[in-house]
């Protein structure tokens, strides 16, 4: 009789050990591939936390770990990016996986993209202005003054299901660089190419530097959100969970990053190279099945190429490859849950009791060997308005809405009508004009005849609600830092000191 194995049980990380949740209670993780169970997760809950803040806590008072070098924290930084670079086959079998990203991207992009960002912050921290000297000042008398940037301490990581692996260095990257220790949070949906990669960084960094703690937002995320010794809160994912957790955050006035949701507009100028917008506008919602916050999920089309540009979308559309994430000629995979799914399609058919038109995709694709996966033909949604549902709120799937304009005032005007504040793109043959509309469009990041041009020198993150803080870069230092300034005066006689004098009579 040939037995079925049991699927891997993942526990969580505390103190740099492998640690049982204190329930003994686990969480099934589902392939969204195939809808079968892949592995079991910690259903972790406040204890479990408490556990590990102390263990991070602990190590935050090493002297030897927060006051470190910054050469010696540099070399250990290319330590960690080459640790991902050894390990980068295991580490995406795990999460394509788990999340159902493609293979083709998550080794193409997301693995090199993660070690570039711990090289580019190992050489950032070497100028990196942790101490600065301010010049001398003759009032009120002559004192040295540094400004000295330090580790804020334990640093509450709470990462989404999308990008688990790279979320995860975008948060602990500068945050293990700046001298803090950390408590990641791991998506439920998605812990276990998290769990192998703290796993091995665990091997390079001294215990309780580096903590997981698995389980659900409810018990763990809040739990980490409220602990009096976390100051630091670092969260990706909605824009509804990003208000709860401020809010929760401000009972111990913990430092917090948002990177929450998005709609991204790009414009699309009469101008614009057709082939060149209708394959990069597409790359830019259908990347990940358009689960990623800066999806480009709003087009603004001029009116005079507007028939001919959804014609050649919905031609390059229906050639996009949905299939089992594995197979690298897979170019889009599933939905990550059946409830995500379900809500894709339910914003899909609101377009159309609202009076949008379906020119293509807008049901399941079955996918051959994935039979139970779930999948979202590639969408293209026409005769829209900037109020109708879909067009407006974030649907986190493969649905592109595209919107007629007839003057860049009014283009602009729609780009800007959202509450997020993300992305933002023009597609045009004129990039001195496009530099000058870049300038008026209200959002983090905006792209020009391209989508998803991020690079780990630069910061990425919102306006409005969108969230607030940058990752990324060198400037994603000064999140995961306090400013002091210490001051040292130099005149030992009290009579000559003049402020002295507006107290003392001598």
């Amino acid at each position: 009789m040939v037995s079925i194995a049991e699927p891997p049980c993942y526990n969580h990380i505390i103190n740099g050990q492998d640690t049982p949740p204190k329930e003994n209670a686990y969480i099934d993780v589902i392939c969204p591939a195939t809808g079968k169970i892949i592995a079991l997760t910690a259903d972790g809950d406040a204890r479990d936390v408490d556990l590990a803040v102390e263990a991070a806590s602990t190590a935050f008072k090493n002297k030897d770990w927060r006051f470190m070098a910054p050469e010696q924290r540099s070399k250990l930084l290319y330590q960690l990016g080459n640790t991902v670079l050894a390990n980068a086959q295991e580490l995406a079998q795990l999460e394509v996986e788990a999340s159902g990203g493609t293979i083709k991207r998550v080794m193409g992009l997301d693995m090199l993209a993660i070690a570039d960002l711990f090289f580019t912050l190992a050489e950032s921290i070497k100028d990196y202005p942790f101490i600065e000297n301010l010049a001398p000042k003759l009032l009120p008398e002559q004192v040295n003054t540094m400004v000295v940037r330090e580790a804020v301490g334990v640093c509450g990581v709470i990462t989404a299901w999308n990008f688990p692996l790279l979320l995860l260095a975008w948060k602990i990257a500068p945050a293990l660089a700046a001298g803090n220790t950390v408590v990641v949070k791991a998506s439920e949906l998605t812990p276990t190419s998290t769990y192998r990669v703290i796993e091995l960084f665990n091997t390079l960094l001294p215990p309780g530097v580096l903590n997981l703690v698995s389980g659900t937002g409810v018990k763990v995320g809040d739990a980490l959100v409220r602990h009096p010794k976390v100051n630091k809160i670092s969260f990706t994912g909605s824009t509804r969970t990003g208000k709860q957790i401020q809010t929760a955050a401000a009972e111990t006035l913990k430092r917090v990053t948002l990177e929450l949701g998005g709609k991204g507009a790009a414009i699309v100028m009469p101008d614009a190279n057709l082939e060149l917008v209708a394959h990069g506008a597409l790359f830019g919602i259908m990347m990940n099945a358009g689960q990623a916050c800066e999806s480009a999920s709003r087009l603004i089309v001029h009116e005079d190429i507007h028939d001919e540009l959804v014609a050649k979308m919905t031609e390059a559309a229906e050639k996009i490859a949905v299939g089992n994430p594995f197979d690298p000629n897979t170019g889009m995979g599933p939905i990550i849950s059946e409830q995500q799914f379900n809500k894709i399609i339910a914003y899909i058919d609101s377009a159309r009791e609202q009076g949008a038109k379906i020119v293509c995709g807008g049901e399941r694709r079955h996918v051959a060997g994935c039979e139970n996966g779930y999948f979202v033909a590639p969408t293209i949604i026409t005769e829209c308005r900037n109020d109708m549902t879909h067009a407006c709120e974030e649907i986190f799937g493969p649905v592109l809405s595209v919107l007629k304009y007839r003057d860049i005032d009014a283009a602009i005007d729609t780009a800007n009508d959202s509450v997020y504040g993300l992305s933002a793109g023009i597609w045009t043959e004129d990039v001195v004009e496009a530099q000058a509309i870049a300038r008026r469009l209200e959002a983090g990041s905006v792209w020009i005849n391209d989508w998803h041009m991020m690079r780990t020198d630069a910061p990425f993150g919102g306006m409005k609600q969108s969230g607030y803080g940058r990752e990324m870069s060198e400037l994603s230092l000064h999140s995961y830092t306090e400013i002091k300034a210490i001051s040292t005066a130099f005149e030992r006689d009290p009579r000559k000191k003049s402020t002295y004098q507006l107290v003392h009579s001598f």
